[in-house]
């Protein structure tokens, strides 16, 4: 389980690549799980449970979606599972570490600190989905972040077109 953690770590500071973590789909479903725990938490904070299930499972849909049309793509789908797991662990990780600045922010307690905390947090999930994109589709960086920040987006929006009240 160490090792793991420290694996999506490595992956989230840059030093580690989806290829590194095991192509497993009962690490995948974990994975998907602890996203959704983490997901749900944060979603719980401004919503009721039954909107935040649902919008967990649209982002878990998205998630999955993305990576196997992204892969099929470029003809790379041995990749998915490896690809899925990344986004999905890290995405976990970086949400986990997001959870004490909404939830102040949330509370009514906007500070300057919590607003950068978050705003750096949404920068380096982007970075770091990034460099996922990157070794994913054999692409160089700089192309990897737009394909990043079109997906984040793109999430984004239909997010907010399923789910108006969340925004």
């Amino acid at each position: 389980m160490y090792e793991l953690i420290k694996l999506f770590f490595d992956i989230c500071l840059l030093k580690k690549s989806p290829q590194d973590i095991p192509s497993s789909y009962a690490l995948l479903y974990s994975l998907i799980a602890v996203y959704a725990l983490i997901s749900f938490l944060l979603l719980y904070i401004t919503a009721d449970w039954f909107d935040s299930l649902l919008q967990v499972a649209a982002e878990i849909t998205l998630m999955l979606v993305f990576a196997k049309i992204a892969l099929f793509l470029v003809r790379k789908r041995e990749r998915y599972v490896q690809t899925a797991s990344a986004l999905f662990g890290t995405d976990a990780l970086i949400s986990f570490f997001a959870l004490p600045g909404l939830t102040s922010m949330m509370a009514g307690r906007m500070t300057l600190l919590a607003f950068f905390v978050i705003l750096a947090l949404m920068m380096w999930h982007w970075l770091v989905t990034g460099h996922i994109i990157r070794h994913a589709l054999a692409q160089s960086l700089p192309f990897s972040l737009g394909i990043a920040f079109l997906y984040l987006f793109a999430m984004y929006q239909i997010l907010a077109f399923l789910f108006p009240e969340a925004v």
